[in-house]
């Protein structure tokens, strides 16, 4: 199935007008991602994982560890400050591996959306029936050991995924997918069977975006607040005429780093001080948005259930 029969191009000034719970004007939700960066990845036979060195690749893998021994924590207490609601991007050894960051999920009700087992594990080359299972271990696993039943995914790495996994992900009961970055609003997915959207995720507002591999980029902390505020106000703006979804994603051992946690504290203050900011979790999103939006949507699209 091609891309234009995946999504089919609709512009956002000609859709049904979106009304989010409240009459909110942008539905608001953050993505911390919990990841596993292993220190000797198994090859791939389409790419080497982070191939900065040959592996064991001791920088890279000590700085995403700096995010789940120290920034994960610091994190934390700034997403506590502002009682904000989590959608985690798990890669789900992170849950196997670190049960005191597991715990600190599960003690805060955060959900979590699937972004595969390890960062360095990829599905490019996999066979369909690979696919078909890793997303039936990672469902079950989720569940086992946090409760949660896994709605939302995204692929593993740098959003791997094949030609098949709109159709695999709703197989498997997923309701969204966060990988395709094409839209301010979530919008249909034509699969096999079943329903899909898309979920406003974001690169633009990602601090693995703005901020890359960490010292010496050209952005920096007070650059990424600035742009998250500049994000918000657009949206904001525009969503008094039809709602919609902003994300911010967050890598812990970027933006927790003690130079730049304040900024994290700083970008969130200035939304939340806002009327009309529905402060949410992706899970509500396509909740909400399958019950009230999708049929109206679709119907617009013309599509065929």
């Amino acid at each position: 199935m091609s891309e234009q029969d995946r999504v089919i191009y609709s512009p956002i000034i000609d859709r049904p007008k979106i009304r989010w719970p409240n009459n909110a004007r942008v539905a608001f939700w953050i993505s911390p991602n919990a990841m596993f960066y292993e220190y000797q990845p198994p090859a791939n036979a389409l790419r080497d994982p982070w191939p900065r060195v040959p592996h064991p690749d001791v920088r890279s893998y000590g700085h995403q560890d700096y995010g789940n021994r120290v920034g994960f924590w610091r994190m934390l207490e700034i997403v506590d400050q502002h009682a904000m609601p989590c959608t985690a991007a798990i890669n789900v050894a992170v849950l196997q591996h670190f049960p005191e960051m597991r715990k600190a999920m599960v003690a805060r009700d955060w959900n979590y959306m699937s972004h595969g087992l390890y960062n360095t594990r990829y599905l490019w080359d996999v066979a369909e029936d690979d696919e078909r299972a890793f997303y039936r271990d990672i469902i079950d696993t989720v569940y086992e050991l946090t409760g949660k039943r896994v709605i939302g995914a995204m692929g593993p790495g740098p959003q791997s995924v094949t030609s098949r996994t709109p159709d695999l992900l709703a197989e498997a009961g997923i309701l969204y997918q966060a990988d395709w970055f094409h839209d301010d609003q979530p919008f249909p997915i034509n699969v096999r069977q079943g329903r899909l959207i898309s979920m406003p995720y974001t690169l633009e507002i990602s601090d693995s975006s703005v901020i890359g591999t960490g010292a010496g980029t050209a952005w920096e902390g007070d650059d990424f607040a600035e742009i998250i505020k500049r994000q918000f106000d657009t949206l904001y703006e525009e969503g008094a005429d039809s709602g919609r979804v902003m994300c911010i994603s967050l890598h812990a051992y970027l933006i927790a780093q003690p130079h730049r946690a304040r900024y994290l504290d700083e970008a969130l203050s200035y939304i939340l001080a806002h009327d009309g900011v529905w402060k949410t979790t992706a899970e509500e999103i396509a909740t909400y948005y399958f019950e009230h939006c999708y049929d109206e949507v679709a119907s617009h699209l013309g599509h065929k259930e």
